[in-house]
């Protein structure tokens, strides 16, 4: 089954698809070049229009649209600074529906059928993430209580625990080393692409998740 990454980055989504089986294609309006299958360099949204009208055999629709706009630190420390982002939630969600063909919306605005984190996969970060099933469903996994906190300073306090907090720099932030250790990503080590980046765990199990679902459908 062939699956579009869409807003792909540096493939952390598509790793997790094509470890659940599936052939994967990325598409972002930048150049990526560490991403680990095949690429397109275009507009989302226009490869989004054209699926509408018919695009090949693709099976299965993954968008990332960016989300600085809806994230807590947009809404907390930098909010003066949210109309400066773009929203491309709605847009996306108007066009996937349009389509179709399944999918999910993973962004902060996104409707939560899915809350996934890194401690339902044993992994070294929290990195809670909204995933929308779109136009197919699937009972939500159970969300495991966390062990601890996310080590690092909170307000000039520091704090150890079991996660690493794989975004930004400075105040006990993780090293590139950490975050690839942490999110089991090998294949970049550029360190804007993995505070961006999806671990592959949570989208096989979308993966996974919808293979089933095409079983009983």
């Amino acid at each position: 089954m062939r699956v579009l990454d869409l807003f792909c980055c540096a493939g952390g989504a598509g790793m997790g698809y094509y470890s659940a089986g599936f052939d994967v294609i990325g598409v972002d309006i930048v150049e990526r070049p560490r991403y680990p299958f095949a690429f397109l360099q275009e507009d989302a949204l226009d490869t989004l229009r054209d699926l509408i009208n018919g695009y090949g055999d693709i099976r299965f629709v993954h968008a990332s649209p960016p989300c600085q706009r809806d994230c807590a630190l947009t809404k907390g420390t930098n909010k003066a600074r949210r109309d400066s982002y773009p929203d491309l939630y709605g847009p996306v969600r108007d066009l996937m529906y349009a389509s179709g063909i399944p999918g999910v919306i993973e962004n902060p605005a996104a409707r939560p059928d899915w809350v996934l984190c890194g401690e339902m996969f044993g992994l070294g970060v929290l990195r809670h993430r909204n995933f929308e099933l779109v136009n197919w469903s699937a009972p939500a996994p159970a969300h495991k209580k966390h062990r601890g906190r996310v080590r690092g300073y909170r307000h000039g306090e520091w704090h150890d625990g079991p996660y690493v907090a794989a975004y930004g720099a400075g105040g006990g932030k993780a090293t590139v080393p950490e975050m690839q250790e942490a999110m089991d990503i090998h294949w970049t080590s550029a360190r804007t692409e993995l505070t961006e980046a999806i671990p592959p765990a949570y989208t096989q199990a979308v993966g996974e998740a919808f293979i089933r679902w095409g079983q009983t459908a």
